[in-house]
């Protein structure tokens, strides 16, 4: 056989190397789905059908230099890329030395750190945007990786992908997106998903953007395309889009039945479409192998397979007391915390914050800063950024594009690069199109990844009323993320707290939504001496602003000042109040006011936010189990009306709490 002879792109030795990566990723689906069968797994995704193309992908890629993004059906992607077959069913079996996630995922959902493929979980789409947040650290950086994403056809119908598609476009960032059209969401058939049925064709519309189309199942073909791409994006030509038309030989996961929405001839159709088939045509025809040495290999490497299911099988499950490791950091907390007693000229709150970040930037060479309106001039709707791009440029103070998911998602991937980006939500009753971002990405990067992988993004987002903002410029939301492990919530209700809290969490390790009440930016109230550089507050750790022995009350925010009011107030009655701000929500100190309540036996808890379902009710329910036998009163609290808020000034007083509501409360609570 002639030495030099080649199909298409590939010769011998490359061909027999990339056929048993995809019959491998294979015999993996079949082991797996067997294995289900037995009762000795819970679930599976199949990539039969996709082998080709992901192979192609991972072997024109430099594994453990350049990252990946892979989706859930990329299993070939990760064997090519240098994930093993043991690696593969430690993740199926979720065994405690699984890499991906030590257990803590379901199959098929990867990441290895050595390798450098981040963690990924469910949603569809989140990938998209930290792939080009990740591309924008290695442009950030200097260096020369390039990154790869990757989903199937009906997630491009997600507003993501199109966000990440025109971010990484517009700045030529050196991503790849490669969609694997199978022409199937679950059920729902291409045409029923996109324009023309196509994202090539929608591709057009993003300039610069480079495209390919290619047929999925070709190997030599996929190879082709997937070198000229990366080598595209790794020589700075911009961002790629790489259609690959692929066929699904499997149901869409183990809990669907395609037969259900599929018709026998079009599945029989799609079997002749087989990638794996048509490379053993190629090696069969070429003379390279026969039949029967290819029906011997198989068997060798369903071995190999069987073997690996069953190491995986012996290896121990995750440890039950390892269920809150890596859920925040642990690393030893090292940072000097309250170093100096603030004793410079008063400062306003946000003038405070813009300190801080000032600060921070000229301390840290690997922070950014970028949002909508915060570069430039402007420096943002409250001017908390006012001067960064002047004295920092704008390769580290920049615009983000309107789009709130845009800027988390982004801020995600440039933040697992080991850069520290510090992102603002113009205003927090919109940071909704980025909760996906939030919820199942930033808030469990570390913990899903099994300490792995870490997102210690800071997000600041101006919260509150009392400005006659209306319902959509007054909301309060620490209530909704305060439900979310893995994220700590900042609250700081005067310029000193909020200088400490914000280059406490800067520094800090872990991510942080820091919540800045607008209607304190600059009230004379929330004025303080403004502390020195090197001062920073711990998160968990409340203040006893003013001390008494009769009840306590436990607020934070805006609420803090209308307490003081009351107290005062109350203090010519006799009436002794203590006020504590709790200055974090998440952590909560409760040893301090666990102390308080033993002292006074009466406790009211009060917040801005609409009563139901808010943070006091969660207060209120840890004082009652463990502090209820020094209680001599029922736990009250208070909250603002369960509306909207309204924009007329009449209808917000009358929906905010007031300081008239907290002397009532008091004084009942005082006569109990």
């Amino acid at each position: 056989m002639p030495a030099k002879k080649k199909s298409g792109v590939l010769d011998k030795k490359a061909l027999m190397k990339y056929y048993k990566n995809m019959v491998l990723s294979r015999l993996l689906d079949q082991k797996m789905l067997t294995l289900l069968k037995q009762g000795k797994g819970f679930f599976h995704i199949g990539a039969s059908g996709h082998e080709a193309i992901q192979t192609a992908a991972a072997a024109s890629m430099k594994p453990g230099h350049d990252y990946a993004y892979p989706y859930y059906r990329d299993l070939a992607f990760m064997l090519q890329y240098g994930a093993t077959p043991l690696e593969i069913m430690l993740l199926f079996h979720s065994r405690a030395d699984d890499p991906s996630s030590g257990g803590r995922q379901m199959a098929n959902h990867y990441g290895h750190r050595p390798l450098h493929i981040v963690s990924q979980s469910s949603p569809t789409g989140t990938q998209f945007l930290q792939a080009v947040g990740c591309a924008m650290a290695s442009r950030k950086l200097g260096t020369d990786e390039v990154v790869y994403v990757s989903s199937g056809e009906g997630t491009t119908a997600q507003g993501d992908f199109h966000e990440a598609v025109n971010w990484a476009a517009r700045e030529k960032l050196p991503v790849i997106f490669v969609i694997q059209n199978n022409k199937y969401a679950i059920s729902v058939p291409v045409e029923e998903e996109l324009a023309g049925g196509s994202i090539y064709k929608i591709g057009a519309g993003y300039e610069g953007l480079i495209r390919f189309k290619v047929d999925g199942t070709d190997l030599a073909a996929s190879m082709d395309v997937m070198q000229q791409a990366v080598k595209a994006a790794r020589s700075g030509k911009g961002a790629v889009l790489v259609e690959a038309e692929t066929v699904r030989l499997l149901p869409h996961s183990s809990s669907d039945s395609d037969k259900k929405y599929r018709t026998p001839e079009e599945l029989e159709a799609d079997k002749k479409k087989d990638p794996i088939g048509r490379v053993e045509k190629e090696l069969i025809a070429a003379g390279w192998a026969t039949r029967e040495e290819l029906d011997a290999m198989k068997a060798e490497w369903k071995k190999e397979v069987d073997d690996a299911s069953d190491e995986a099988e012996s290896h121990p499950h995750p440890d039950p007391d390892s269920l809150y490791t890596h859920l925040f950091s642990e690393k030893e907390d090292t940072l000097e915390y309250e170093k100096n007693t603030p004793s410079g000229d008063k400062i306003v709150l946000v003038d405070a914050i813009n300190h801080a970040l000032k600060e921070e930037m000229a301390r840290n060479d690997k922070m950014y800063i970028f949002g909508q309106d915060v570069a430039g001039g402007k420096g943002g709707v409250f001017t908390a950024t006012q001067g960064i791009t002047a004295q920092f440029g704008k390769e580290r103070c920049f615009n983000g594009p309107l789009a709130e998911s845009s800027i988390v998602g982004v801020g995600l991937g440039l933040a697992t690069r080991g850069l520290k980006p510090v992102v603002e939500i113009q205003f927090g009753d919109y940071i909704w199109t980025a909760m996906m971002q939030i919820r199942n990405e930033m808030a469990t990067m570390r913990w899903r990844s099994n300490g792995n992988w870490s997102a210690p993004l800071v997000i600041r987002v101006p919260v509150g009323g009392y400005i006659h903002g209306g319902l959509c410029h007054s909301q309060n939301i620490e209530g909704f993320f305060a439900h979310l492990p893995g994220i700590k919530i900042a609250y700081p209700s005067n310029a000193a707290d909020a200088k400490g809290l914000l280059k406490a969490a800067i520094r800090g390790d872990d991510p942080v939504i820091f919540m800045e009440h607008k209607g304190l930016y600059r009230q004379s109230y929330a004025a303080t001496p403004e502390p020195d550089a090197d001062y920073l507050l711990p998160f968990g750790k409340a203040r006893v602003v003013r001390e008494g022995d009769d009840i306590t009350v436990v607020t934070w925010g805006a609420l803090v000042q209308k307490s003081l009011e009351a107290a005062r107030e109350l203090e010519k009655e006799g009436i002794r109040v203590e006020v504590i701000d709790i200055r974090t929500i998440n952590p909560l100190d409760m040893e301090t006011i666990r102390a308080s309540v033993r002292k006074t036996s009466k406790v009211l808890v009060a917040q801005e936010d609409t009563r139901y379902h808010g943070f006091a009710a969660e207060i209120s329910a840890q004082i009652a189990e463990q502090v209820f036998e020094h209680l001599d009163a029922p736990v009250k609290r208070i909250g603002g009306s369960d509306t909207p808020i309204p924009f007329s000034a009449v209808l917000e007083e009358v929906a905010l709490p007031q300081t008239s509501w907290l002397l009532r409360e008091l004084r009942e609570l005082a006569a109990y």
